[in-house]
């Protein structure tokens, strides 16, 4: 399995931020991703790492800024 996936379990349902593989698919450096979205370097690298569960708000910012949409940055059963 791909590292720096994060997933977050529920009873029936596993959800994964797929951020560091976009970002390694395109080519990019957490700094670079927050150049262009504006985000922290620190909370991209966070959500890179699975620390943090990224908001609704800053998925929207990380789709916006990295011209993909928010669905592209995650897997889940229920998209």
């Amino acid at each position: 399995s791909p590292l720096n996936t994060f997933s977050f379990s529920g009873d029936n349902n596993t959800m994964k931020i797929l951020l560091s593989q976009f970002l390694e698919q395109h080519h990019l450096s957490i700094r670079q991703a927050a150049i262009m979205t504006g985000v922290p370097r620190s909370t991209i690298g966070d959500i890179v790492t699975g620390q943090v569960c990224p908001t609704l708000a800053t998925m929207e910012q990380l789709a916006a800024g990295l011209k993909t949409t928010i669905s592209d940055l995650y897997e889940s059963e229920y998209k």
